[in-house]
Parts: structure tokens; C-alpha cells; sequence
């Protein structure tokens, strides 16, 4: 330090909104002359330097409608993937269900034919006389089983002959039937609801004198019609 103490500067503002020497309105430093910029946007618009973006340029302005139909679209689009997805897994619930009954299916009937073989031994003894005792018991127990299963037996004396039900192994005919008939079952038939596991073997009683079907014109013994404007057929 010098022995003498430096003294302070002095500085003189002049303040003055006059000027004094043109005698026009000064403009405080800072500040733009009026009408050289726009009024403020009540909207907004105006940012501080701290929203300037990072590269010195001036951030964008985003319009509130854009960004509220591209929440709109995406909305819609979530929506759109969360119902496919649905329906999706919906489809693989009722894929797997049917697949799983399907197995259950397989499963009682391929059991249910093991026990076809016990169950002809069981009528055969019935039909002789000879199930009586412990013996009807386990009858009674083997045949309980195929109900439980909803497996039902068919093929009775009297029905009408069907090809999808049942299997011919004898043939005859009777002026006592009028339709070919299963007069005597050799062998029951089994059908779990719709599904026929087995067949039943029957011998088919058929008409002496088949059943001529009406024809369209309502001759019913085999003749030819006359057409129109011919006269009747001579001998």
C-alpha cells in the first residue's frame, strides 16, 4: 500500500426523465421505446432465459390441440390393443377348455370299451339265469360304472333296422313286419350322448312285400301314368 490512501471515485447519474438540451423524454436504460414491441400475450407467451432451449435457440410452442388429439389417438390405439388382447385370450380359454374335454372324452370312452366284453359276459348270464348272488353284485357295480360314464346301452327286439345303429348279420323275411326290423339282438349296442361306441349285431327281419314309396303324382303301385291326351295302355 502507498502511504497515501487512495481516494474514492465519484460517479454522477443523471436521472433526469427531461432532457435538459432537446428537451425530450428520456428512456430509462432497459427499457425499448414505446411501440417498438409488442404488447404482452396474455396467453403466455413471454419466457425467461432459463427456458431457452440448450442449443441457444428459443424453445417451441406447443398448440394445446395438437397435444390433446395425440393423447386422443393414443388412448384410442391402447384401447384398441387391450380389446385384441381380450379377445385373444378369450379365444385361448374356449381353445383350451374344448381341448381339455375333449381328452376327458377320450378318456371315458376308451374305458368304457374295456368293460364292453365284462358287460356281454354279464347279459349272457342273465340270460341263462345264473346271476345271482356275489356275482349280481359285481354285475350291478360294472354297470353302475358305465352310467357313471353317461354310457348307455341300446338294441332292443322290435326296433326298426337302422345302418347307423345297427350291424346285420341275418337276414329273413316275415308278412308280420312291414319294415325291415331287428327281430332278435345277438350283441347290445353303447353310445355315450350322441357318439356311438359300439354297434349293436342284430338279425334284420324284412318285409315280404316291400313298401312301394308314393311318387310325386300319387301312384303308389309301380304303373306309368298316362300323359295327357294319350289314351289308357292296352293290353
Amino acid at each position: 500500500m502507498t502511504d497515501r490512501e487512495e481516494e474514492p471515485r465519484v460517479v454522477i447519474r443523471d436521472k433526469r426523465r427531461i432532457d435538459p438540451t432537446s428537451g425530450t423524454v428520456r428512456v430509462p436504460a432497459g427499457e425499448q421505446p414505446a411501440g417498438t414491441r409488442p404488447a404482452a400475450d396474455p396467453a403466455g407467451e413471454q419466457m425467461s432465459e432459463h427456458e431457452a432451449t440448450a442449443d441457444g435457440g428459443q424453445p417451441t410452442v406447443v398448440d394445446g390441440d395438437s397435444a390433446g388429439g395425440d393423447m386422443v389417438r393414443q388412448l384410442a390405439e391402447r384401447t384398441e390393443d387391450l380389446q385384441r388382447v381380450t379377445a385373444e385370450y378369450a379365444n385361448y380359454r374356449r381353445r383350451v377348455d374344448r381341448d381339455r374335454q375333449l381328452v376327458v372324452d377320450q378318456a371315458a370312452e376308451r374305458f368304457a370299451t374295456q368293460l364292453f366284453p365284462i358287460v356281454d359276459d354279464i347279459e349272457r348270464a342273465r340270460d341263462h339265469g345264473d346271476l345271482t348272488g356275489a356275482f349280481k353284485v359285481v354285475a350291478d357295480r360294472v354297470l353302475g360304472l358305465l352310467d357313471g360314464l353317461g354310457v348307455e346301452a341300446f338294441g332292443k327286439a322290435g326296433d326298426p333296422f337302422d345302418p347307423a345303429l345297427h350291424e346285420a348279420v341275418m337276414h329273413d323275411t316275415s308278412a308280420d313286419v312291414q319294415v325291415p326290423t331287428a327281430t332278435t339282438v345277438l350283441r347290445q349296442g353303447f353310445r355315450r350322448g350322441d357318439r356311438v361306441l359300439r354297434t349293436a349285431m342284430v338279425a334284420v327281419t324284412d318285409p315280404e312285400t316291400p313298401v312301394v314309396a308314393a311318387s310325386a303324382d300319387g301312384a303308389t303301385d309301380g304303373t306309368v301314368p298316362a300323359q295327357p291326351g294319350e289314351g289308357p295302355a292296352s293290353d
